[in-house]
């Protein structure tokens, strides 16, 4: 019956017809899918250029910022004036099982001091530049003094970064963010909304029609791991502000592992950073040599623009920039970069005050300050910010600091203020009298300090001074009229408190302060002492507590037993404080029967190049101690006299192989007569001479040096002199295997995976493996000092009560090498915030 109700023919029409639109679909269908690959594609590039306009604009907006942050940005754009900032080597992190990478005798002989780059600057130790440093997976943070040049390496990064520098290697496509601490607006009330800070910050320079962009470049660049985020002034504010940004940085780099961070700190405390894997390295200071470099390049760039000013033509008669070249050259030794660019440019602008680094720095004040602006306004604008430990203020509340020094119409009508939240409550010093309070004023005097560039206006009315340096000065200089030790010696550690405390010592009214500092110092770190030890080259000669703290340090230094990195710290505050009385206590030490109190006492002479010191430097190459043999060889080349040199080329002629090596290296500290003279060692039939040249040529980064080793080391004819110069080239292609990495976790460690097993234990992830690493760390066979470098790096992630007393006995113990490892890692635990006790704690002292 259903038969007869389907016509055949339809039946057939309709099966042809189906059947010929299904072949030819499927005969379609890729052409279909290439049509929809193609509007596919045709989106992607749409978007793809949108993010790319908006990635162009941003880059080019971090280049315009990044080439302005630094002290001359007025004369002179970053590129124009910088030279380039290199990072102190870490120590290597050994792996057993690893081979154990090339180390010259330069970085043997100079024990690793981040708090005082200034000696490894001197002796040239080995040194990263910034994408060296950032070839490792780790995060960073730069870490030195103020003034050192932190914030000009992350916009020297940054433009590197903007430009797409080929330097960066794999990170060369990498997306830079630069932001203050200033510009974050922190606390974050999300989790997932960790990049908000970011995107605003980026936002406030963007183009406004990139605005509804920019959170998802932002988002999309911290999601693919192509974003380098550069956090300046971390270094710069109190311990409770940096808990907080460190608690963002925790988030940022949990939700976002693949983008790199790098940050700046002091080498005193850097809270919540280490803990997050942040490798700290320190910002090597400048050589004599490079200072003379900086100098000449200024004169150069100053003749070419600034010179040729109108306003520059109108003035006094220039002077021949010889004669001032001659002049700045000289007395340079130890000054940070900010103190000689200051030096550099008073003596060319022909506005300075003195010769006096303190002079360079007031000078520089002045010629910041608005006109007609009482220097009392500024000194009280910078103490109260140091007082109530707020580097980074509300404008608002900074009014009712300085409103006696506005001016009368500024000031609107009505009663009193009373006295804002924060500010400090310190008393006149006898003799002084207080200030009657007057109206709160307008924006005038702030805003005329901001529109100078004394000041630093951010977001959400956020303001800073230009620099901590300055702040420091004008609150020290303000602080001496006033009975503020017992409050600024109350505040937690950060740097402001410090650089005032040093600025009130260069006034030489720092007794009690100097004797609280001494009561506070203590093992392993002597934070206090050294603290200072800095204020000992500005203060007056005649301070009465210089004899006291001299004292100090001579007794840390000769302290037999703890670590050369403790005691090498005292030798440089010696070095930084440019007291004669100093190069005679060197010399006296120098000849010690103790082979590492003469060890780091030539080291000191040396970097005071003390020309007194050369005939106890040239008994000293005889010592039985090679470490101060090498140690005598380096600082004969620092010292860089005639007799000194002759002595050292002696030395490289005549000595055994050992010395004959650190003679070699050493000469190439000297860029004349030392590397004339390693130029002719490579003609002489001496094997053990041109051996010797060979590790010397390699510490030189020039041209010329890498060819006449690859020369060497094809046409020489005796196997052991190619061998030498096969290493040091292999060592100057692999510079990048010095940069930190991050550690890999307990269970995924080769090394501790074969020791546990040795042991009968196993590693389980996500478990801490504290207990079989104190067992690596308690291993007393000769053969297993690895396994105990090996632990440490681990172990500074627990510091735990029981971690850090085997800690202390490592560095009680008699082998150097752990001794020195020891105390780097209670130095990190330290700086991450941990108080450690006293090693009489534990029964050692």
């Amino acid at each position: 019956m259903f038969s007869s109700l389907i016509d055949p023919l339809s039946f057939f029409i309709g099966f042809v017809t189906a059947s010929v639109f299904w072949f030819l679909a499927t005969r379609a269908r890729p052409l279909w899918n290439e049509m929809h690959t193609n509007w596919q594609d045709q989106r992607d590039a749409a978007q793809a250029r949108k993010t790319r306009s908006v990635e162009e604009n941003h880059r080019r907006n971090t280049l315009r910022r990044a080439q302005g942050m630094h002290l001359a940005a007025q004369l002179f754009a970053l590129d124009e004036i910088i030279q380039e900032p290199l990072l102190l080597a870490p120590p290597q992190r050994v792996e057993p099982g690893s081979p154990h990478k090339f180390e010259d005798v330069i970085t043997q002989t100079l024990p690793y001091l981040p708090a005082w780059p200034e000696i490894a600057a001197t002796y040239r130790s080995h040194t990263l530049t910034l994408p060296q440093a950032l070839s490792g997976n780790s995060n960073l943070v730069i870490i030195g003094q103020p003034g050192v040049g932190k914030t000009v390496a992350l916009a020297h990064l940054a433009s590197l970064a903007a430009n797409r520098s080929e330097t960066l290697g794999a990170l060369q496509e990498a997306v830079p963010f630069l932001v203050h601490v200033a510009d974050l607006k922190l606390p974050i009330k999300e989790p997932k909304n960790v990049l908000d800070p970011i995107i605003e910050a980026a936002s406030e320079s963007a183009p406004m029609l990139d605005l509804g962009r920019i959170p998802e470049f932002v988002r999309n660049s911290f999601k693919t791991g192509y974003a380098i985020l550069l956090v300046d002034g971390y270094d710069e504010i109190p311990q409770e502000e940096q808990r907080g940004v460190a608690e963002f940085l925790k988030v940022l780099t949990h939700n976002y592992p693949k983008a790199r961070v790098v940050t700046t700190g002091t080498p005193e405390y850097l809270d919540g950073l280490i803990p997050l894997g942040f490798a700290p390295l320190a910002m090597c200071t400048w050589s004599n040599r490079d200072n003379q470099k900086f100098i000449e390049h200024w004169e150069q760039l100053w003749s070419q623009t600034v010179a040729l000013e109108a306003w520059n033509q109108t003035g006094p008669e220039q002077v021949d920039p010889l004669l001032l070249n001659s002049w700045l050259a000289s007395d340079n030794l130890n000054l940070s970069p900010l103190e000689l660019t200051l030096k550099v440019w008073g003596a060319y602008a022909g506005d300075s005050l003195g010769s006096h680094v303190l002079e360079s720095i007031a000078t520089h004040i002045r010629r910041l300050a608005p006109p007609n602006t009482p220097l009392a306004a500024l000194e009280t604008l910078a103490m109260q910010v140091t007082l109530s430990s707020q580097p980074i203020f509300d404008p608002r509340r900074a009014r009712e600091w300085v409103k006696s020094f506005e001016v009368a119409e500024e000031a609107p009508e009505g009663d009193p203020a009373e006295t804002s939240e924060g500010e400090a409550d310190v008393k006149p010093k006898k003799g002084k009298k207080n200030e009657k309070p007057v109206p709160a004023p307008t924006t005038g005097l702030l805003g005329k300090m901001a529109a100078s560039g004394l000041l630093v206006t951010h977001p959400d009315n956020k303001m800073r001074f230009a620099h901590s340096v300055f702040a420091g000065y004008l609150a020290g200089h303000a602080l001496t009229n006033y009975n503020s030790d017992e409050a600024i010696l109350n505040q937690p550690d950060w740097s402001g408190k410090y650089l005032a405390m040093r600025y009130v010592a260069a006034h030489g009214v720092a007794s009690k302060l100097v004797q609280s500092l001494l009561e506070f110092s203590r093992l392993p770190m002597h934070r206090p002492l050294f603290a200072a030890a800095r204020w000992l080259r500005d203060a007056p000669r005649n301070a009465p507590w210089r004899g006291k703290l001299f004292g100090t340090l001579a007794a840390v230094m000769q302290t037999e037993g703890i670590p050369l990195s403790l005691r090498g710290q005292a030798m440089a505050a010696f070095v930084y404080s440019k007291d004669s009385n100093a190069a005679t206590l060197m010399r006296q030490f120098a000849t010690s029967l103790s082979f590492e109190l003469a060890h780091l006492a030539i080291l000191g002479a040396g970097a005071m190049q003390d020309a007194k010191s050369v005939k106890a430097l040239e008994d000293a190459l005889s010592a039985p101690s090679q470490a101060v043999r090498r140690a005598a060889c380096m600082a004969l080349v620092a010292i860089g006299t005639n007799e000194a040199l002759e002595t050292v080329a002696h030395t490289l002629l005549n000595g055994d192989e050992e010395i004959r090596r650190a003679a070699g290296e050493a000469l190439a500290n000297d860029p004349h007569e030392g590397y004339e003279m390693l130029k002719d060692g490579v003609t002489l039939d001496d094997i053990l001479l041109r051996r010797a040249v060979m590790y010397g040529l390699g510490r030189i980064d020039e041209i010329w040096a890498v060819e006449l080793l690859q020369k060497m080391q094809v046409d020489d004819d005796l196997w052991i002199v190619r061998n030498a110069a096969t290493e040091v080239l292999d060592a100057k292609t692999a510079v990048g295997s010095f940069a930190p990495n991050k550690l890999k976790t307990p269970h995924e460690s080769p090394w501790l995976i074969e020791f546990a097993a040795k042991k009968g234990v196993g590693i389980s992830p996500g478990t801490p493996a504290t207990d079989i690493l104190l067992l690596a760390l308690k291993e007393e066979e000769e053969e297993d000092v690895g396994l105990r470098l090996a632990a440490m790096p681990y172990l500074k992630l627990s510091p735990k009560e029981g971690v850090i007393a085997q800690l202390y006995d490592a560095m009680y113990q008699d082998e150097p090498e752990v001794r020195e490892a020891a105390y780097h890692t209670l130095w990190e635990i330290g700086l991450s915030g941990v108080k450690l006790p006293d090693p009489s704690q534990f029964g050692l002292s």
